[in-house]
């Protein structure tokens, strides 16, 4: 059995287990009641931050459950019902996660702010004027941004003459398989920045990291479109949370 779903099924039967507990009146009332050893916080005094589970991390964060409802049970079940994975908890909407009992709109709100403080974090280890110096670089920039979007996004990113980064434009936001694409948009954000080289970048939400035909016909139309005007593609990224595809590096519509 794959690992992610040998994982995603054990969460679910902690998760199964624990509310047949709760339903008959045998699982701990309060956090309180729990052994201190299994009690958050005081892990995390004893032992630091960094010795909790992701569950357990919530659990410090949003501080209360329901009656019969302990936060550390619950947040146990959140991550059980997600697989116990942040990648998936990323994706759900705000009405999805109010779906667990003891999750109001607040709770819900902590947690989309923890997400979007993981994201911004990856952002900000780049820098705002990074040297573009390979597919890596750019993949540092995006990946944060748009790998694990559930739709697709098309961006593009903005260098000056040294490589280095002075700007990035969402281009468009599609279905789960196409975007729409529209070169006078980018061609005119990028004059406006005095930009001298491009890097179109787009995610593919279905995880493969194959170009599509689609994706070779945006690619070269906009080769030649950047010809005319003397700037240069530098690359065209395909993103997924586990790598990347270079046009530069793997295809010939850029050699």
């Amino acid at each position: 059995m794959d690992d992610t779903l040998s994982d995603g099924f054990a969460g679910f039967t902690d998760f199964t287990a624990r509310e047949e507990s709760r339903q008959h009146g045998s699982s701990p009332r309060t956090v309180k009641d729990l052994p201190s050893d299994d009690q958050p916080r005081e892990r995390a005094r004893r032992f630091g931050i960094a010795s909790l589970g992701n569950a357990d991390l919530f659990a410090i964060i949003l501080r209360t459950g329901i009656k019969g409802y302990p936060i550390t049970d619950l947040c146990r079940d959140l991550m059980a019902m997600n697989g116990n994975l942040l990648l998936n908890l990323e994706r759900q909407t705000r009405e999805q996660i109010m779906e667990l009992d003891g999750i109001g709109e607040l709770k819900a709100m902590q947690i989309e702010a923890v997400m979007e403080i993981v994201r911004r974090y990856g952002r900000e280890r780049v820098g705002d004027r990074v040297m573009v110096k390979s597919p890596q670089t750019i993949y540092d920039i995006m990946r944060p941004e748009i790998a694990n979007l559930p739709y697709e996004e098309m961006w593009a990113i903005f260098l000056n003459r040294a490589n280095r980064v002075i700007g990035k434009l969402r281009v468009s936001q599609g279905g789960s398989t196409s975007t729409v694409f529209d070169i006078k948009k980018i061609i005119k954000n990028a004059l406006m920045a005095h930009a001298e080289g491009i890097v179109l970048c787009h995610n593919h939400p279905s995880g493969n990291l194959a170009p599509s035909g689609p994706d070779d016909s945006i690619t070269r139309r906009f080769h030649e479109a950047c010809r005319t005007l003397d700037l240069n593609l530098v690359d065209h990224l395909i993103v997924t949370p586990d790598g990347y595809y270079s046009y530069r590096d793997s295809s010939s519509i850029l050699r």
